[in-house]
């Protein structure tokens, strides 16, 4: 019998097709038992076996014959399975990212928010920001967050800094950037399902509330003291489409 249909990676690795897999469960069992016989023999490492959602029923065979779980989308489940008991596979993500924007007007004045939903009912002042979406570049990630929740449009500037932080959502790690932007327009419309208000406040004013953390303070007066990394292209490297470099600006001395 041949196996079921893969191809391989240069780490010694089996992926196999999912669209080749069976739609029910009849026959994998032996299909697959029979499959990691060869993969084993011919001398690969490792199988990696994605199982789309519509053909679940094949997951309890899989992990029968050994196989655990990686992790999972909303529409598969990724499976692997040592063929050799020391054979190396790579974590799936360990972290989220995030970036918030510091948007200042030419009256001194931030772009703050309230959450709607906060631990307190005293409002908490916060820079609009929000996570990155799959294949989204960092600079479009904070201009969008800017505009869903205060409906200002602004244009990035420079990277800031960064904050690493362990123990967030399910347990994964976060990055949360920090990003200079110049507003574009003044109006504030807020994003109701998310934020209770939304509003330009001086700057003076932000950096003495008693409702903004020290976080938040601290890395505003960073985006007021410093110019930050611009958006820098590597002749040879920086693809627009996959890449995103910061680097700081080349007229400083």
């Amino acid at each position: 019998m041949e196996p079921i249909e893969f191809s391989t990676n240069p780490f010694g690795g089996v992926i196999t097709n999912p669209a080749n897999l069976p739609d029910g469960a009849e026959g994998f069992d032996t299909h697959l038992k029979d499959s990691i016989g060869t993969w084993k023999s011919d001398g690969h490492k490792v199988v990696w076996l994605e199982v789309p959602i519509e053909k679940s029923s094949l997951i309890p065979i899989a992990v029968d014959h050994g196989f655990a779980f990686h992790h999972s989308d909303e529409d598969h489940l990724m499976l692997t399975h040592r063929l050799e008991p020391d054979a190396f596979i790579p974590p799936f993500s360990t972290h989220y990212t995030g970036a918030g924007g510091v948007v200042l007007n030419e009256k001194q004045e931030l772009l703050v928010v309230s959450e709607r939903y906060r631990r307190s009912n005293t409002p908490s002042y916060k820079l609009p920001g929000g996570a990155l979406q799959a294949g989204e570049h960092l600079h479009q990630c904070v201009v969008r967050e800017v505009k869903e929740e205060t409906g200002v449009d602004a244009e990035f500037v420079s990277l800031i800094c960064f904050r690493h932080q362990h123990g967030y959502r399910y347990g994964k790690s976060d990055i949360y950037f920090v990003c200079r932007l110049r507003p574009l327009t003044q109006q504030v419309t807020i994003q109701a399902e998310e934020i209770a208000e939304a509003l330009w406040m001086h700057i003076d004013e932000y950096l003495g509330a008693e409702g903004v953390s020290v976080f938040n303070k601290e890395i505003v007066r960073a985006a007021l003291s410093s110019p930050g990394l611009t958006p820098s292209h590597i002749e040879g490297y920086t693809d627009p489409e996959r890449h995103e470099v910061f680097m700081p600006r080349t007229d400083q001395t």
